[in-house]
């Protein structure tokens, strides 16, 4: 078998290590001294939330086959075993950072958190005070024994564990007790500030209750306790084939989705080796799921101390973002989609304009139709009010709510409920398929015939996290265009058999045998001598077929470059393999999460956008769009901003190693090139951000 042949054996990276790779870029702008020191606690929280869903999703079936002692397959106890020691290895490294360099350089900056060895009496009475108004009354300590088995202890939910001495009321030696902190109170309260003191002081509700458990329980002493959480798996299976009604199913499973397979337990570092032994015997967990951390069981709490700190010279400078430049303020977007398409790059351009083309379609009398696919829309969202207040003027709304879309599903659910109950047509997609296809349909009457006008996406309809994450938005009247979304409005809705589309590739029935005969027409033109080029952006690639596909391309003389944001498994630059393949990482201060497939092929140029990852289960087990983009002027303006810029970035990216690394695309080279570094986001948030 030749070096060249398509059925090469490559060497896969593994995608569960790539991802915990992913979370080491992010925690490297954490240490970073030249970002703001609030934002570098941000990033720590950041990874700790990302950790906490790997667990969630990831973590099962590595937990499951170590416990089998398997020894063959995809998850095995060595897979559990060498992702729990890397792990072990990020968390240490979290809290290092954490304690050794944040907290020193926040107390210097004048906040602190004041721990009970450092408070003062007038502190320590306004604990106590606070304590006894505010949490005590909410806590409820049980001591274990026959009658009071060991309580559910719900997903990430904070609680101690206490051993005692003396005896209850009842003249016996239970020992061990259990106290839950409800979510419902702060993790961090900003305390009175002290007479002639500019420092601003915090405590944490653990350090809170912790200094106030001996109250909890008159008559006997503590003689020794620790703050635990513990992480289970969180996500819903729902059989679609057996259930009657989606809705009502995901609504069960949703309330069991917090006492799920229990897969990690964390303790304070000091917590002694009978109670750490005694959980883990508790949630049934091995010596690995064990990680003693020293400091607070859950920075993703942090949150709530960054918020409570007017400091902004410790923040990212704001940023407003600018109005769309292809858009005047005030124009009707129907006059302006019928002279030709608009972009719109978020968040260096304003999602607002998205909701204002909604607006002006709800609130215009010619508009007869919106359709609208719902993945995560977010909380409290102007866009399904908008469509409710469509419903109430007489048009016809129809919202394909994906009800599966993870950790949305309850909020998704309600926005259904809510839009039925107005008497909007409310679709939930095809059993077993989620519908992560981002578009908006606008029907309107015009001279007396119907018009089309569409949105399409790389991202989600999310006015929140539009602010936070790159996106490429489309606006467009194209007829052959806006007819092929109205035939996917219909398949969605009725289930009918797609027609032959147009000009939009959907998965699970066109896209990935159409990129696979993208990439395969590329490696067949540089085996014939023609030029041939690929660049991918994307936030993660871990379909084999297509990484194969890819590898192939590159032996043939492809040049192939891969901007993905996470997960890849396709190793570069590896010789005889991926020579011709450069994988890159951007991790910047906005979440990279479009997606841009660029062929060009001969002379002949392709762009694409669209809502999917390369990923098996976004090419074969969801609804996704992906669309070409035909405007000369549109395609190099992608190109400029999310591949060129990209490619060229050597301030943010990073450069995957044959063996699985990553390294800085700024390391190395001469003194001049590192002076002169280029961050494409810092670039574009220049260019587009608001003068006003």
């Amino acid at each position: 078998m030749s070096a060249s042949s398509p059925q090469t054996k490559i060497p896969f990276l593994d995608r569960d290590h790539s991802i915990l790779a992913f979370n080491e870029r992010v925690m490297d702008w954490a240490r970073r001294p030249n970002v703001p020191l609030l934002e570098r606690l941000r990033y720590l929280s950041i990874v700790s939330s990302n950790l906490d869903e790997f667990f969630e999703v990831r973590m099962a079936p590595h937990l499951s086959a170590f416990k089998a002692n398997e020894q063959r397959g995809l998850y095995t106890a060595q897979t559990h075993q060498l992702i729990a020691d890397k792990i072990h290895q990020l968390v240490a490294q979290q809290y290092a950072i954490y304690n050794d360099e944040l907290l020193p350089l926040l107390e210097k900056k004048g906040i602190k958190l004041i721990s009970h060895g450092e408070r003062n009496p007038r502190q320590r009475r306004w604990i106590k005070e606070y304590f006894s108004r505010e949490v005590q009354p909410l806590l409820l300590p049980i001591g274990l024994d026959p009658s009071h088995p060991f309580p559910q202890v719900a997903n990430k939910s904070l609680n101690f564990i206490v051993r005692l001495t003396g005896k209850d009321a009842f003249g016996r030696e239970n020992e061990i007790a259990i106290v839950k902190v409800p979510r419902i109170l702060p993790r961090f309260f900003r305390m009175p500030p002290v007479k002639g003191s500019k420092q601003t002081h915090f405590v944490s509700i653990s350090s809170l209750i912790r200094s106030h458990l001996g109250d909890l329980f008159p008559g006997r002493q503590v003689t020794e306790f620790s703050q635990f959480r513990v992480t289970r798996h969180s996500d819903l299976a729902v059989d679609e084939e057996e259930v009657k009604n989606l809705r009502t199913a995901l609504r069960k499973g949703l309330q069991q989705r917090h006492y799920g397979e229990a897969l990690r337990l964390e303790v304070t570092a000091g917590c002694s080796e009978y109670l750490s032994g005694f959980l883990l015997a508790q949630f049934g967990l091995p010596e690995q799921a064990l990680y003693r951390v020293p400091g607070p069981v859950n920075l993703v709490r942090l949150n709530q101390l960054i918020d409570q700190v007017d400091a902004p010279a410790l923040r990212f400078e704001r940023y407003s973002a600018g109005w769309p430049a292809q858009l005047t303020p005030g124009q009707s977007f129907f006059e302006r989609l019928q002279q030709g398409d608009v972009l719109i790059h978020q968040p260096y351009e304003s999602f607002d304009a998205v909701l204002a083309f909604l607006r002006e379609a709800v609130e215009d009398p010619q508009v007869l139709a919106i359709k609208q696919t719902i993945y995560r829309a977010g909380a409290r969202s102007e866009l399904m009010n908008l469509l409710r207040e469509a419903v109430r003027r007489g048009k016809e709304v129809t919202a394909v709510v994906e009800l599966k879309a993870r950790f949305d599903e309850e909020a998704n659910i309600n926005y259904a409920e809510r839009l039925e109950s107005v008497g909007a047509q409310v679709v939930y997609g095809v059993v077993g398929l989620k519908t992560h296809a981002k578009m908006l349909l606008v029907t309107r009457r015009e001279d007396g015939q119907l018009r089309r006008y569409a949105h399409m996406s790389t991202g989600n309809y999310n006015a929140s996290t539009a602010k936070l994450y790159t996106d490429l938005n489309y606006l467009t009247a194209d007829e052959a265009l806006t007819a092929d979304l109205d035939q996917i409005f219909l398949h969605l809705a009725s289930q009918n058999r797609l027609p032959k589309l147009n000009k939009a590739l959907i998965a699970p029935f066109h896209l990935h045998k159409a990129m696979l005969e993208k990439v395969d027409a590329a490696a067949a033109a540089a085996r014939e001598g023609k030029e041939a080029r690929i660049i991918l952006k994307m936030n993660a690639l871990t379909d084999e077929q297509l990484s194969r596909a890819l590898a192939h391309a590159s032996q043939q003389g492809v040049k192939v470059d891969i901007i993905v944001r996470g997960a890849c498994i396709l190793p570069a630059q590896v010789p005889g393999i991926t020579d011709n393949v450069q994988v890159r990482s951007i991790i910047g201060r906005l979440l990279e999460h479009s997606r841009v497939f660029y062929f060009r092929v001969d002379g002949n140029e392709e762009l694409w956008l669209s809502s999917a990852d390369w990923m098996n289960r976004n090419m074969l087990r969801r609804l996704e769009l992906a669309w070409p983009v035909t405007d000369a002027s549109l395609r190099n303006r992608i190109m400029d901003e999310c591949l060129t810029a990209s490619l060229h970035d050597n301030k943010d990216a990073w450069l995957l190693q044959p063996d699985g690394r990553y390294v800085p695309a700024g390391q190395g080279g001469t003194v001049k090139a590192r002076s002169a570094q280029h961050s494409a986001q810092a670039a574009l948030m220049a260019r587009y951000g608001s003068k006003g």
